[in-house]
């Protein structure tokens, strides 16, 4: 078992919100914590090989993510079993983490909600379709999260590090 932190981020067609999510929590914990963890992302209805979305790249950029790289996933239960931490940018796809893998209760949050296990909450919308502006704002409001929860998730790191 490996001693890096795993968080994964699960949205649909992990093409926009979660490999963005994935690439601003990496940049924030390349300067917080190196080498301590492993960020992921997968999709509900996610096809395999997939690429982020032209906007999602772009926006990305805000942070100097590199999105190019990305490749989509299905989420599958291996993903969810080697997850330290998932966060789900809707109630649907905790929905289905938790279908998929009912233990993974206490280490499965709705986004938003993070550190709060509520199941049901306010959603990261889809940009999917829409104009980079719209892109634009859910990565600053991604982003947002990210550093409000931050303490929060390097305190779990430290906490599996020193374990």
């Amino acid at each position: 078992m490996s001693n890096k932190f795993t968080i994964l981020f699960v949205c649909t067609g992990n093409t926009c919100r979660s490999p963005m999510a994935e690439g601003a929590l990496r940049v924030l914990l390349e300067r917080e914590r190196p080498g301590k963890s492993l960020v992921m992302s997968a999709g509900i209805a996610a096809a395999t090989g997939f690429p982020a979305t032209l906007f999602a790249i772009e926006a990305a950029r805000i942070w100097d993510c590199d999105l190019s790289h990305h490749k989509s996933q299905p989420l599958e239960p291996l993903l969810v079993e080697q997850a330290d931490l998932i966060l789900c940018m809707g109630p649907e796809h905790l929905t289905e983490v938790l279908r998929q893998v009912p233990s993974a209760r206490s280490k499965a949050f709705l986004f938003k909600n993070f550190p709060d296990g509520r199941k049901y909450g306010e959603t990261v919308e889809d940009p999917i379709g829409q104009a980079l502006e719209r892109y634009n704002q859910t990565f600053i409001e991604i982003g947002e999260y990210l550093g409000k929860f931050l303490p929060e998730i390097v305190r779990r790191i430290d906490e599996k590090v020193r374990a």
